[in-house]
């Protein structure tokens, strides 16, 4: 049987060489790896290369990631302003806004949101009025349809196996609003019979 080696704390490196075990990953005094060093241009570059090919974005997203990584790192040498990197990556084909919208909406209307919960959607990622406009016009065309969607996850309308009483009645009409979906098309699909899925006029 092997003897057991009795590792002196005070000399554990030689130890861990001969022993054949890893040393650990160098850290500061106070137990944490160390801070890394701040940025400056060419680190950005690579941060946002990185960043576009792993995930579709738009350029506000980019350049909202970019500027959170210079609030945590820091930066050195001349300011360089983060929606001029993104704008480059777009220049570059890296970023497509356009496409992205019509990505994240078609993506969104799957799951059953609806045209104000998309608008809201691409809003927030920093699109412009003039790329998202075709995405949420597409959302308002195919608004029953999405709408159903979502209420056959949730077994609404005429899905449910049996009408609902007046107070569940205001809780799935709430569930259809709050994904985005008009009141009428809420109310047609909350209304509808069990079984009786209504037609797109």
């Amino acid at each position: 049987m092997p003897s057991r080696v009795k590792i002196d704390p005070q000399t554990p490196w030689l130890l861990w060489h001969n022993q054949g075990v890893s040393a650990p990953r160098s850290t500061t005094p106070s137990g944490r790896r160390p801070a890394p060093p701040p940025l400056d241009a060419a680190a950005l570059d690579r941060l946002a290369l990185r960043y576009v090919e792993r995930f579709a974005t738009s350029r506000g997203k980019l350049t909202q990631y970019l500027a959170r990584k210079i609030r945590e790192r820091g930066w050195d040498g001349e300011a360089v302003d983060p929606a001029t990197v993104a704008q480059r990556m777009a220049d570059a084909g890296y970023v497509d806004d356009r496409g992205f919208a019509d990505q994240k909406g078609a993506a969104l209307a799957r799951r059953g949101y609806g045209a104000r919960r998309i608008a809201e959607t691409l809003r927030a990622a920093g699109l412009d009025e003039e790329d998202r406009a075709p995405a949420v016009a597409e959302a308002r065309g195919a608004a029953l349809e999405s709408a159903l969607r979502l209420a056959r996850r949730k077994r609404i309308g005429p899905f449910a196996t049996v009408r609902p009483d007046p107070r569940d009645r205001e809780r799935h009409l709430a569930a259809l609003l709050r994904a985005g979906h008009d009141l009428a098309t809420a109310r047609r699909v909350v209304d509808a019979a069990p079984g009786e899925v209504p037609e797109a006029e």
